[in-house]
């Protein structure tokens, strides 16, 4: 029931937040490691069964393991949940609760409604986590800005996993047409864009979005590259945007 633990999770389930964690004060560690283990379990919770309902079961134990921390009273003893609910309020669990719920999407193989239904999505993921983050480290403010960041992340994040998406049946684009996924990244370079210079003073939250602007980037260049799984990139760069970004606040 450590912070340890969930860094270890961190460490295999999304190298990027770790590596933004890591790079952060070890006092916001503290708040990060249990949030970003939270999203690693609960991310990855529809797809460790091929059973729609088991998978629901899975996500339905996470939102009433929120419901306990929302309540402020005993709170179930669990690896993340312990820890999760030493730093996380009941502000901060509900939205949490919206989260695993948009989770359900990956359950199912029906395709977003329309560009707002994907929209909200990220929203509700990418979004409610980093604005949790923040907030919770210290932002009072600015909360638009802290999601237009959070959403550009997201949908960064996305574009890189749809390979992957489509290989277990998933529709995970409106319109996968080249035009139409250059137009989905200017969208996410804008919101980029809007976010810069205007985000509250929790710089270790938005840490995570360092490889944002580089992959929307070499979307709006090169489309296919969405997918053939192509927007990776080197290590070495990896570690160049992650100081840049620590050390100037920019992305």
């Amino acid at each position: 029931m450590t912070i340890q633990a969930c860094a270890e999770l961190v460490a295999k389930g999304d190298p990027d937040r770790f590596a933004a964690a890591m790079a952060a004060p070890v006092a916001a560690r503290r708040v990060l490691f249990p949030l970003y283990a939270f999203n690693v379990e609960v991310s990855r919770a529809p797809w460790v069964t091929a059973e729609p309902m088991i998978a629901e079961m899975r996500l339905q134990w996470w939102r009433d393991a929120l419901e306990e921390i929302s309540a402020g009273g005993p709170v179930r003893r669990h690896e993340v949940v312990t820890p999760l609910a030493e730093v996380l309020d009941a502000q901060g669990a509900v939205l949490l609760d919206e989260a695993v719920d948009a989770r359900r999407w990956d359950i199912h193989r029906d395709p977003f409604d329309d560009d707002a239904d994907f929209a909200d999505h990220l929203d509700k993921t990418a979004g409610h986590l980093m604005w949790t983050a923040a907030r919770l480290l210290g932002a009072e403010n600015n909360e638009d800005r802290v999601r237009d960041l959070a959403w550009a992340t997201g949908l960064a994040n996305w574009l890189r996993a749809v390979p992957q998406l489509e290989a277990t049946g998933r529709i995970p684009l409106v319109d996968g047409r080249a035009a139409a996924v250059v137009a989905l990244a200017r969208t996410g370079i804008d919101r980029l864009n809007t976010a810069r210079g205007n985000l509250p003073n929790a710089p270790a939250a938005f840490l995570p979005a360092f490889q944002t602007r580089p992959v929307l980037s070499r979307v709006v260049h090169k489309p296919v590259s969405v997918g053939d799984g192509a927007l990776e990139t080197s290590e070495f760069r990896r570690k160049v945007r992650l100081i840049r970004a620590s050390l100037t606040g920019r992305y």
